[in-house]
């Protein structure tokens, strides 16, 4: 490659990939000292210049202007400075050029070993940026290989790795399967950006939901809490602020298309999806859907609340090895104790306890009063 060649090419790098040419010239220019000094064994205090337009290269020895040189490799005299330049002065910098012999070799081999490494920080940094966009947020990506339990999935131009940790128990991922997966973290390395995602965080639920119900995805119905358990059950906590729209009715979808849609994507993880409200007795008691409650009590400086439920329901609120409880205290963020009515009967539980009934009919009818305009509190 001639200089001209060169200079096209740092051009052409500078159009496609967006890699500013005087980044590469610089770089070049700094591992064109080190290769000097290598080649030819030099003390001098070197400088390397590339002609910006031609590529033409020259090497100058850089030389301190002093009254009286102790070192002549490194020092010129005033005298011997003002017999080429009358203007030089004490202190100025005079470089003399010492261009070695067959230097034009080493600099193209050194230029194509700097534009290579140069391209490959500035694909890198490219990538870095397309993605760390993407963190926080879920994208589609084929599953390539399995690498020491983590799989390894392809997305567009890089790899992302889906730890053991992060993948639902029970799914299995074969080669070419196309799956949604929630981008946790996006880290530049070494070696390039590095991407790890998740197919249990309870984010991807919620960026699902987004993707397919419009009105999640237009802020008409707010996801107000989710607790999952990756592969078996998720509650979601739904509100609107729109009356008028139904905030479980729109996640469900008509006949229960847009739930559906995602529990595929989920293989057949159940969701519960419930209306949150900002009176905790009422969002409690709803947490624990399916089964109904009774009674409710709470106890609001320990974050506690006491539940009763039929005889019948017991099992179904406290859910196979606890899961249904577990997730509504997740879902509330209220540690939640459940007896069923024969229970609280015997043991006094049902004491100071508001019927769940109460409790949904007296919020309606304050919100009654409160939409007449005769209360503003």
């Amino acid at each position: 490659m001639d200089q001209k060649e060169f200079i096209d090419a740092l051009r052409e790098i500078k159009k496609e990939k967006g890699i500013d040419e005087e980044i590469i010239f610089e770089a070049i220019e700094t591992s064109l000292v080190s290769a000097c000094k290598k080649n030819f064994g030099t003390s001098q205090n070197i400088k390397v210049e590339i002609n910006r337009e031609t590529g033409a290269v020259d090497v100058y020895a850089q030389k301190d202007v002093v009254e009286e040189v102790e070192d002549d490799m490194l020092q010129i005299s005033l005298e011997d400075a003002r017999k080429i330049d009358k203007r030089y002065k004490l202190g100025d910098v005079y470089n003399e050029v010492v261009t070695p012999k067959d230097f034009g070799r080493i600099s193209a081999q050194t230029a194509k070993q700097v534009v290579v490494q140069k391209f490959r920080e500035a694909e890198r940094e490219i990538l870095f940026n397309q993605y760390i966009t993407k963190e926080k947020d879920i994208v589609t990506g084929i599953v390539q290989r399995m690498d020491k339990k983590n799989i390894i999935i392809q997305l567009g131009k890089i790899d992302a790795v889906l730890s053991p940790n992060e993948q639902i128990p029970g799914e299995t991922y074969s080669f070419q399967d196309r799956i949604k997966v929630y981008v946790v973290e996006v880290k530049q390395t070494t070696k390039g950006p590095q991407i790890y995602v998740s197919r249990t965080h309870p984010e991807l639920v919620k960026r699902l939901f987004e993707q397919e119900v419009p009105e999640v995805h237009d802020g008409l119905v707010e996801i107000k809490s989710i607790a999952r358990e990756a592969g078996s059950r998720t509650k979601i906590a739904v509100y609107s602020k729109d009356e008028n729209v139904d905030a479980v009715g729109a996640c469900v979808g008509q006949n229960g298309y847009r739930v559906n849609v995602i529990v595929e994507e989920l293989n057949g993880e159940k969701i519960d999806i419930i209306n949150w409200s900002d009176d905790p007795k009422e969002f409690i008691a709803a947490a624990l859907s399916p089964s109904k409650v009774v009674a409710v009590k709470v106890d609001e400086e320990n974050q506690s609340a006491k539940i009763v439920v039929p005889d019948h329901q017991l099992s179904l609120a406290i859910g196979k090895e606890g899961q249904n409880a577990r997730l509504s205290a997740k879902l509330t963020g209220w540690r939640i104790d459940i007896k069923s009515e024969s229970q609280a009967e015997a043991t006094g539980f049902l004491d100071d306890m508001e019927s769940v009934d109460d409790i949904v009919e007296d919020n309606a009818e304050r919100k009654e009063y409160s939409d007449d305009g005769t209360n503003e509190e």
